[in-house]
């Protein structure tokens, strides 16, 4: 009787594992992103100094790029700035000459440079910075001998466990209107990270520019979300998911904060040397159980945000797993799904016998929105067929005919510059997880003088640049104060700008 029972439960658990294993999804999304016509041009502006060499060789990422520039940025006295991220903020003239507006790394001793997403990465100003002189940078740093006083740990852990400190800075120009910076600064925000690597450490620091003065949001700053590493980072304490879904820690959370010191505001005083915004609902929940700088949470590494200058539609671009690249419309308080979700799937953690890195079927009623299951899904979606990692994505309202009404977005390590529709986006914010809009990719084309266009890729823009083959774009994309779209590679140094076909 005994051995007739143990082989039944062998075959329902080889059954079990063999369904399972039919259930998986190999190929999410089977139709490829292909052009279908759309053409744009895309221009050289400005190249930023060769710094290779300039940091010690076992910090320096192999190949190393000429200048590793991922932000451009314009503010509203017509200047414009660029990093490096191992370690200047560029000043750019109005005839797009370079020079270094502040020495970040010099302030920075344990800095560290040996990845993309180490060093100097990236950088914002106040929206009242003619005034007030204040702008905001993200860095990282290694964690032995480091004196830096950590403001948050990730819950079950301790600063023994701790590889890697991101932090946020406040500097203040002593003249904002001088060239150089000159003035102090203040550190805002100091989180440990506990993986081997410095793995999607805070990327982006932002300010709503859709917020005017007097507003309820005027003058908060939001950080990009991220799983600190905790889905690849790397050594025993990395692929845990128990960090994940969870309101009492910043991990794969955007944070939404008043920079100002409570000393300062008379608020209540966040994680760091900032203040919680007392409209942010997690502040306002009673709960003493979530922090109240969190504004949305659940994504792996949504390390870039931008706002529709016409709405004030928040986007973010959250990069992937192994499967789904995706957009998403960010509402406050709402859950994006991270380690449980990947795109409109289930993530393979969530199944039995499942792993870290597989995707399987959502529930027919939940993929039709007949049944909710609190999540928040995405607006725009490729696969790994398609691409690696996705960049910088905005919504487009310029001068180019051929874009305007779209949002453009790209793909980090293969270059590629993608659109979708931005009212096919928003419709697809409708609670429903299979609804997202279609995606096309953008073919560039450069002129010569005579006006003859010749098709490129940005991989070959890049190579024809430094005279050898890249194995990555590093694509990043930035906007301009008048709504146009830099594009930008951490391998060449180079900006260039999508413009009409008239330039």
């Amino acid at each position: 009787m005994r051995v007739r029972v143990l082989l039944l439960i062998l075959i329902v658990l080889a059954f079990g594992a063999a369904g399972l294993l039919h259930a998986q999804v190999s190929n999410p999304i089977a139709d490829p992103v292909v052009k279908r016509g759309l053409t744009v041009q895309i221009k050289e502006i400005a190249r930023l100094p060769d710094t290779r060499g300039l940091r010690p060789a076992d910090q320096e990422v192999v190949p190393a790029g000429w200048a590793r520039v991922s932000y451009v940025r314009d503010i509203a006295d017509g200047r414009r700035f660029a990093n490096d991220s191992r370690g200047f903020l560029y000043l750019l003239d109005r005839n797009n000459q370079t020079s270094v507006y502040a020495d970040v790394a010099a302030a920075f001793p344990f800095a560290i440079y040996n990845r993309l997403e180490s060093g100097f990465i990236g950088f914002t100003f106040h929206p009242d910075f003619a005034r007030n002189g204040l702008f905001y940078t993200v860095h990282g740093e290694r964690a032995k001998d480091n004196p830096g006083k950590l403001n948050f740990i990730p819950p079950g852990y301790t600063e023994v466990d701790v590889n890697h400190h991101d932090v946020i800075t406040e500097w203040h120009a002593t003249n904002p209107a001088a060239n150089t910076f000159e003035g102090t600064r203040r550190e805002l925000l100091r989180v440990g990270q506990v993986v081997t690597n410095l793995t999607h450490p805070f990327g982006a620091v932002e300010f709503n520019p859709t917020s005017k003065p007097g507003a309820p949001d005027y003058g908060l700053l939001y950080t990009s979300g991220s799983d600190l590493g905790f889905s690849n980072g790397g050594g025993p304490n990395a692929s845990n998911p128990r960090q994940t879904q969870r309101l009492d820690t910043v991990v794969t959370a955007i944070l939404r904060i008043d920079p100002r010191s409570p000393s300062v505001s008379g608020g209540t005083k966040g994680l760091g040397d900032y203040t919680i915004p007392a409209i942010n609902k997690f502040a306002a929940d009673g709960d003493p159980n979530t922090l109240g700088e969190i504004y949305a949470y659940g994504f792996r590494n949504a390390h870039r945000l931008s706002w529709d200058l016409t709405d004030g539609t928040m986007f973010v671009s959250d990069i992937g797993m192994s499967n789904i690249e995706e957009i998403n419309i960010v509402r406050e308080g709402n859950n994006y799904g991270w380690m449980q979700r990947e795109g409109f799937f289930d993530n393979g953690v969530t199944k039995p016998g499942g792993v870290l890195g597989q995707v399987f079927p959502l529930p027919a009623d939940i993929l039709n929105g007949e049944r909710k299951d609190g999540f928040t899904y995405p607006v725009a979606i490729y696969d790994h067929n398609d691409g690696q990692s996705i960049t910088d994505g905005f919504a487009y309202h310029g001068r180019i005919p051929a874009l305007r009404g779209k949002f453009v977005f790209g793909d980090i390590v293969r270059g590629r510059l993608f659109v979708a529709d931005l009212a096919a986006m928003k419709a697809a914010d409708d609670g429903i997880p299979r609804t997202v809009a279609p995606v096309e990719e953008i073919q560039l084309y450069i002129k010569d003088a005579s006006g003859k266009r010749t098709y490129v890729t940005l991989r070959e823009l890049i190579e024809a640049k430094n005279g050898a083959t890249v194995t990555r774009a590093d694509l990043h994309i930035g906007r301009s104060r008048d709504g146009e779209l830099f594009i930008t590679s951490r391998q060449d140094g180079t900006i260039r700008m999508l413009v009409p076909d008239s330039e």
